[in-house]
């Protein structure tokens, strides 16, 4: 091999990959596509269904078909054959009558006029107008003579099989479909049909080879006819099909698509009622179901903003009462010196729950406002640090009382991000406000962590934690875990919701997790841009420290946030 023969092989080889990786690839892709149409489509599963078992019945029709049809034109040509071959029998019979002790050169010059008798005989040609058709006539004496050539013959001896010259030797009249090759390359099959010559006084054999060109032309034409028409009968199948399921399905798909705008939000939406059959009765069914449904939900909607008016009225409404309360209270309080103990206590008593009771009329005033859709955000561009930071000193001092200390994890470069810092830091005010009740005198962190698209806050306890289930429960208005705990922020039970709320305004989200006896950890994603989805956070859930929670009481270790956390970001301006 030489050099240049060497280096072109590994190209022809790579080429030759290259082809068949794109080979694969596109029907990888095919087939692929072929699935997932299979999956959705009704109407192409239908139509494929009914084409693949019409053309398996189409198939085994037309070999049958095929089959009786080829049998057919075999017997009649072979009946009419054998029918030939007698006639042509006696006329060889009586042109080689006396035939006896002849030399072998004037025994095939007495079979060649025997052949060219048969060949003028009326019969033969009547015969060349019955089912028979043509035929090319053969006569052989048969047997090898006692010099060991072969026997006297005339006409195409050679193209009898040696098989059928055994039967007929043997005084049997037998046929035999055999294929010749011809001189100038081309294949013809013929019918041979061989019967001994017993009249004679020699033992001699006649062979007649009618040609199944006719026939062979007759049978493509049929199978052809039964391809096209299979292939005809199957494209009306397929079409017949596709209409039909269409009829069918296209009502079903405009169900579908009636019912997702009904489910987006458009109530209105309503099936086209055509004839009286099944599908008009399940558009008819629809129809009243979706107005059923569209009723309740405007009488929803009503009993809804009702409420929502009751709330914010009766809030408007008790602000006079509670200011004429507050200013009576702040009188006796200022003289409480003055008082018994007694009555001195019951005059604190009574300021701090006024001072509760205007929280709540505010959290109450802010619910409303944001069920009503009234809220507007007031963002900007600013550094969300120094708003943890603001939120854990506001917490520091109700922490110390309740015995926990508030650490905060924040990152060395500045967290730009397009936020309201009021609503921001009312969130993280009141996550810590929870932490602190339920930390059981532990530690609370804070940490703060950001990405290209998202900024996190995460509030860790290591308390009592959540249990099954009650991670989804937090953020109901009014819901406690465990309603005989005292509470140390004096919370309303609206906290939660309303952070929660916050965080659907800014575009982002509020969860939570914990575990008894490990904790819980409130986890607070902001998108750092609105107009842009705030992705993957850079904080997880749960906790990377979820197992600080099992060290002894009393021994809780805090595991600061991975450093990769505050790697270098893309600062994000104004």
């Amino acid at each position: 091999m030489t050099r240049e023969t060497g280096r072109k092989l590994p190209a022809f080889a790579r080429s030759t990959a290259r082809l068949v990786r794109r080979v694969v690839v596109f029907a990888r892709r095919r087939a692929v596509a072929f699935n997932e149409l299979w999956k959705h489509s009704l109407q192409f599963r239908v139509t494929v269904s009914t084409l693949a078992l019409s053309s398996a019945v189409v198939f085994v029709l037309g070999m049958v078909l095929q089959n009786q049809i080829t049998e057919r034109l075999l017997d009649t040509k072979r009946d009419a054959a054998i029918a030939q071959t007698r006639a042509a029998a006696d006329t060889a019979a009586g042109e080689l009558v006396g035939l006896g002790g002849e030399t072998p050169e004037a025994l095939r010059n007495r079979l060649q006029n025997a052949l060219k008798k048969i060949a003028i005989t009326p019969t033969s040609q009547d015969a060349a107008g019955s089912a028979a058709g043509t035929f090319v006539p053969v006569l052989a004496s048969g047997g090898r003579d006692q010099s060991g050539e072969d026997p006297a013959s005339a006409g195409p001896f050679d193209s009898v099989p040696p098989r059928l010259r055994q039967f007929v030797e043997a005084n049997e009249m037998s046929w035999l479909e055999h294929t010749v090759t011809d001189p100038d390359g081309g294949r013809t099959t013929y019918l041979i049909v061989g019967t001994p010559l017993n009249t004679v006084a020699s033992p001699l054999q006649l062979y007649l080879l009618f040609p199944l060109t006719t026939e062979q032309n007759t049978v493509a034409t049929v199978q052809n006819t039964l391809l096209v028409g299979g292939l005809v009968l199957l494209l009306l199948l397929a079409g017949i099909t596709n209409l039909v399921t269409r009829q069918v399905v296209r009502p079903v798909r405009q169900a579908a698509a009636a019912a997702e705008q009904f489910a987006g939000g458009d109530l209105d939406q309503r099936l086209t009622v055509l004839g009286e059959d099944d599908l008009a009765k399940l558009a008819v069914s629809y129809n009243g179901m979706a107005a059923s449904i569209q009723r309740q939900i405007r009488q929803l909607e009503d009993f809804g903003g009702l409420q929502r008016r009751f709330t914010s009225d009766v809030s408007h409404e008790l602000r006079t009462p509670l200011t004429t309360v507050r200013m009576a209270a702040d009188v006796l309080h200022a003289s409480r010196e003055q008082f018994p103990a007694g009555l001195a206590r019951s005059t604190e008593l009574l300021v701090d729950e006024l001072d509760r009771f205007e929280a709540l009329l505010g959290d109450l005033l802010e619910i409303s406002r944001l069920d009503a859709g009234v809220e507007d955000l007031s963002a900007e561009f600013i550094d969300v640090r120094p708003i943890a930071t603001r939120a854990v000193e506001q917490v520091r001092v109700i922490a110390g009382n309740a015995g926990s200390s508030v650490e905060l994890v924040l990152p060395d470069e500045e967290v730009i991000a397009e936020v309201d810092a009021r609503r921001v830091e009312r969130i993280l005010r009141n996550l810590l406000g929870n932490a602190v009740d339920h930390s059981e005198g532990k530690p609370v962190v804070l940490t703060v962590a950001a990405n290209e698209t998202a900024v996190a806050v995460t509030v860790r306890d290591h308390g009592v934690g959540l249990r099954p289930g009650e991670a989804d429960l937090v953020f109901n208005r009014f819901w406690r875990a465990d309603p005989s705990r005292n509470r140390r922020t004096g919370g309303t039970g609206l906290g939660l919701a309303i952070s929660q709320e916050d965080a659907r305004l800014h575009g982002g989200g509020l969860d939570a997790w914990g575990e008894p006896g490990q904790g819980a950890c409130f986890r607070l994603v902001l998108p750092r841009r609105q107009d842009v989805p705030a992705g993957d956070p850079p904080l997880v859930l749960p906790p990377p420290d979820r197992v600080a929670a099992e060290v002894p009481l009393g021994l809780v270790e805090i595991t600061p946030a991975p450093e990769a956390i505050f790697a270098e970001r893309e600062e994000i301006g104004q």
